[in-house]
């Protein structure tokens, strides 16, 4: 017996700047392209089973799917409104050509007869020996699902009402149950002959015992209940999704209009249909879960008004739901990336189809899923286990695959993009790969335009060799790989690494603050900041303009604030960085250094240690801790001008005087350094009273203010502060008697 060593094709060594691009889960392989391989839980990738086409009818989509007990299969489509036959020996024909545009649903009845049912405003006919006759008119506008009875019945679920018909015979029919919804999706019966029926908008499941007698067995948060199937135990599976398939209805021209394919949305739209087969779309409604009631009979011309679904990131867009014979239900499986069309129970499996590139996944008992193969079709919107194997329908383009029972010849896997956020060197592949390396080829490719395109460069030389699989692809920001795999082979934990170009830090902004000193602090009750002044400048170069903070607690000179420098720094590639800072008054020349390798993004100075004046500051980020010295990068900015002012006005108290009504005396003030702000008195330690200057307003370095207040007789302290804008304040008293 042989045994084989995974293979782990890498280079372990490199600079401490290195990245690698790591994938080694299903849900980093997933996102990628599949032609030919599939993906197991575990993230390895393999060749997937060969995919054989059945039927190409040139139509836009396949929407139903039937075996008859002679082997022969039956596909319905659209926008064609035609029916084939597949034959046991796989030749196909068109088999009948509807009126409509659509037939959606199609049925093998107890005397081997086929019935297909066309909408809008179609009929149900029967097809024997290739001759279709007319079998019901629900006079309805679509009829989206059929299914036979225990009972020989044939129940038809329909739109826009919402309506199911039973039919016991040509022209013979009756409503058997009306939803209220506006349509029904999906038919099954259970083990018990019980009628099961999916809707449409508000996602129900109704389990119907008789006519007029219906239980709801679940209520979906999706708006549409697809697909159902039933075990032999009695639990029912039911597929839920939210792009609505009724959107889809278009012209009888060809117009496919697909709100659940493809990656940009998943909003529904009105559709009006007239009886020439055409159709106009208007925009969404909102989606109620009130049960919608049934409108009033149809006329000749008539909407059809569909869920509105938002494609919201990050929501769920479809589920597979199971509902055991006590009615308890639980959540298979779900998506927020896909919609699911059909399921098809297989063993203990379940597989599923959805529409992303028409993707056939199998989910295993304990809730994995395996991505069996892609069809690189829109979407996959039929399974059926058949004799033949299992079978899967798409559209977009209307085929027909049998999912055969050994691997195809070979496979190709195609990374997502990885973006390295800059131009990037890049180093070396490794993969893990049990066997012969000869059964895997991989090769990549390089741009700087987020999608491939011509500007790319092509897909490089194979690389099969753990001795040679250094990158060949040209420097660049986006990187993408492709394996070729062939029959027997298996990758899985694919890592890249490389080294992106340095980017340069970005010192967004400086910000300076006159903060309290520790020696401050310590005498003060209240207030950890006594900010004086703040200036902060950003990385546009602009700055707001000047604020003078709040006025200083104390007054003494032991209880002088500090300043604080702080800045706002990153690094587009997350390295280390590393401040120096500097300094420059006005009339300087050069630029004195403060501090130097700070990892801090503050930085608090003596308030003594500048003296009154304007002042810049600068800091200099560098990203060398992270890069070597040749390859370190540095950014700087500078603030706006700072006035430092740690000189209090001087005041002085003219003409004070008693008056009729009380005191009266001019103030004069003048401050060498910044602007005066605020001009208040006090009488006899009493409060404070604001007091404007003469000329209206206290803003310039120089003002005159004149104080009259009432007082009783006698002597009066009169204390007059003046604060300048720098929070210093300045005080003078007169004794008035």
């Amino acid at each position: 017996m042989k045994h084989f060593l995974p293979l782990l094709f890498c280079l372990p060594v490199f600079a401490a700047s290195t990245a690698t691009w790591e994938m080694s889960s299903y849900s980093d392989f997933v996102k990628g392209k599949f032609t030919g391989v599939a993906l197991d839980p575990d993230g390895r990738l393999t060749v997937a089973p060969q995919l054989d086409t059945l039927l190409a009818s040139g139509e836009s989509a396949l929407w139903s799917v039937v075996q008859a007990p002679d082997g022969s299969i039956y596909a319905a489509t659209g926008h064609g409104g035609k029916v084939f036959r597949i034959s046991p020996n796989g030749k196909s024909d068109l088999l009948w050509t509807a009126p409509q545009p659509e037939v959606f649903s199609l049925a093998i009845g107890p005397d081997h007869a086929l019935y297909a049912a066309a909408s809008p405003d179609g009929k149900i006919v029967r097809i024997e020996n290739g001759h279709a006759t007319e079998y019901f008119d629900p006079h309805e506008k679509y009829i989206w699902s059929l299914a036979f009875g225990p009972d020989g019945a044939l129940y038809a679920g329909t739109g826009n009402r919402g309506v199911i018909y039973r039919i016991t015979a040509a022209g013979k029919g009756e409503i058997y149950y009306s939803t209220g919804q506006a349509h029904v999706t999906a038919l099954a019966f259970d083990n018990q002959g019980r009628l099961l029926a999916g809707s449409e908008p508000n996602g129900i499941l109704y389990r119907i015992s008789a006519k007029n007698q219906a239980f709801v067995l679940y209520d979906s948060s999706l708006p549409e209940i697809r697909s159902l199937a039933v075990l032999k135990d009695g639990t029912v599976l039911a597929a839920a999704m939210g792009g609505s398939v009724m959107s889809r209805v278009g012209t009888s021209a060809g117009a496919l209009t697909t709100s659940g394919a493809g990656a940009s949305g998943t909003a529904a739209v009105s559709v009006t249909v007239t009886d020439d087969g055409t159709s106009t779309q208007a925009g969404p409604d909102l989606k109620t879960k009130a049960p919608t009631p049934a409108p009033a009979a149809a006329t000749t011309t008539q909407a059809a008004t569909f869920t509105p679904l938002i494609d919201i990131s990050g929501v769920e867009k479809s589920a597979v739901y199971r509902i055991r014979p006590d009615n308890t239900v639980e959540t298979l499986w779900s998506s927020k990336d896909e919609n699911l069309y059909d399921i098809a129970p297989s063993g203990v499996d379940i597989f599923l189809a959805t529409d992303q590139q028409g993707r056939v996944y199998r989910l295993n008992p304990n809730r994995q899923t395996e991505l069996v193969l892609q069809t690189g079709e829109g979407e996959a919107t039929r399974l059926i286990e058949t004799s033949r194997g299992l079978l899967a329908a798409t559209g977009d383009l209307g085929k027909l695959f049998r999912i055969g029972n050994h691997e195809a010849a070979t496979g190709t896997y195609e990374s997502p993009i990885h973006d390295s956020g800059a131009v990037a060197r890049w180093g070396r592949i490794c993969w893990r790969s049990p066997g012969s390396t000869s059964t895997v080829r991989i090769s990549t490719r390089s741009g700087n335009s987020l999608r491939p395109d011509s500007t790319w460069s092509p897909w490089s030389a194979p690389i099969t060799s753990p001795l040679n699989n250094a990158i060949q692809s040209p420097n660049a920001r986006y990187l993408q790989w492709r394996a070729e795999l062939s029959p027997g082979a298996e990758i899985s934990d694919v890592s890249i690494a490389y080294l992106p170009q340095n980017s340069p830090p970005i010192v967004r902004s400086v910000s300076v603050t006159s903060v309290a000193s520790a020696r401050s602090a310590s005498t003060t009750s209240s207030s950890s900041s006594n900010a004086s002044y703040s200036i902060t400048v950003t990385d546009t170069g602009e700055s707001p303009n000047l604020s003078s903070g709040t006025p200083a607690q104390t007054v003494g000179r032991s209880n002088s604030a500090q300043i604080q420098i702080s800045w706002q720094a990153d690094d587009p590639d997350g390295d280390k960085l590393v401040y120096a800072l500097y300094f420059r008054g006005d009339g300087e020349h050069d630029w004195k250094l403060l501090k130097d390798r700070l990892t801090e993004n503050t930085f608090n100075l003596d308030g003594d240690s500048l003296a009154d004046g304007r002042y810049r500051f600068r800091v200099v980020a560098s990203d060398r801790p992270s890069n070597p010295p040749a390859e370190a990068l540095q950014a700087e900015q500078v603030s706006s001008p700072v006035w430092i002012d740690n000189t209090p006005p001087a005041v002085h108290i003219e003409n004070p005087q008693r008056t009729a009504a009380g005191l009266a005396l001019d103030v004069a003030a003048d401050d060498a350094a910044s602007s005066l702000k605020r001009c208040e008195f006090s009488i006899d330690a009493g409060p404070w009273t604001l007091v404007e200057a003469v000329d209206g307003i206290t803003d310039s370095p120089h003002e005159r203010f004149h104080i009259a207040a009432p007082a009783a007789p006698g002597e009066h302290l009169v204390v007059v502060r003046v604060l300048d804008t720098a929070g210093n304040a300045g005080l003078a008293k007169t004794v008035i008697r």
